[in-house]
């Protein structure tokens, strides 16, 4: 009896593990004839999606930011596109210091000496992306280029610092003012960078226009499963100079090169 038990056991076990074989084995040949589809779609000129969505982590000579892109896809090889995008602009010159040591330890935030705003833009954006290379090639990489342009809000934020102050004994915040220099730009007395939310309250809105001009390397390509990487520059200019660091002159124009990952889906 235990062997007829041990014999069906075994062989239910073999069924099971068939069956899940056969089942993985349709699945990945429903993909191949599916990816295989969209090929002779897109062969015959026929849109293979119509619309796609993504978001992006991108990395600049001169800062870092997030975005979203929203594209309607026009022919096989056109989409117009629209985007959004926040980011934050670092002037060159800045260099993180320690806060102020006690007992060989220290205290205080971080802080950038010299500093006198924190520069981020929110851009708005339309263009479109054009494939350029990669059509037909299921196991290569769809390269496109994307252009286009929009309007820019310049968001300044003063930067405020925390200093020790002989008058009253205490720790107080301030931020660069010609009343405030001597005290902004003394060392000594700097204690550490002030918390993140100061300042927001009194930011100051700066309009300007961006423009932007990349490649895209797209591997995700017969997937509705957006995946690729970008590189490029964007160009911007604002209405007003904009002042980032004690000792460097305010410019209106900034020029940067960046790298980025975006992730999304197709529809």
């Amino acid at each position: 009896m235990k062997k007829i038990i041990l014999v069906l056991t075994v062989s239910m076990a073999a069924l099971f593990v068939n069956a899940q074989s056969s089942s993985k084995e349709q699945k990945k040949q429903e993909k191949k004839d599916r990816v295989n589809q969209l090929i002779k779609q897109e062969e015959e000129g026929t849109i293979i999606f119509n619309k796609q969505g993504a978001f992006g982590i991108k990395l600049s000579t001169d800062g870092y930011g997030i975005f979203y892109e929203h594209g309607r896809y026009k022919t096989v090889t056109k989409t117009f596109l629209w985007w959004v995008e926040l980011s934050e602009r670092k002037h060159p010159k800045e260099e993180k210091s320690p806060g102020a040591p006690i007992g060989g330890f220290s205290i205080g935030n971080p802080y950038v000496y010299g500093k006198i705003n924190n520069f981020y833009y929110l851009n708005l954006g339309l263009g479109g992306q054009r494939l350029i290379g990669g059509k037909g090639n299921k196991n290569g990489i769809a390269v496109s280029a994307i252009y286009g342009g929009g309007f820019s809000a310049g968001l300044l934020k003063p930067y405020y610092l925390t200093v020790g102050d002989s008058a009253s004994n205490n720790a107080i915040d301030i931020r660069y003012t010609d009343q405030t220099a001597h005290q902004f730009i003394d060392a000594t007395n700097i204690l550490g960078a002030a918390g993140f939310t100061k300042g927001f309250s009194q930011i100051k809105f700066v309009p300007g226009v961006h423009a932007r001009l990349a490649l895209r390397f797209d591997y995700g390509r017969f997937n509705e499963l957006l995946s690729a990487v970008e590189t490029g520059v964007t160009a911007a200019y604002y209405t007003q100079d904009i002042a980032q660091m004690i000792g460097s002159e305010p410019k209106k124009f900034f020029f940067n090169a960046y790298v980025a990952v975006a992730f999304g889906k197709r529809k």
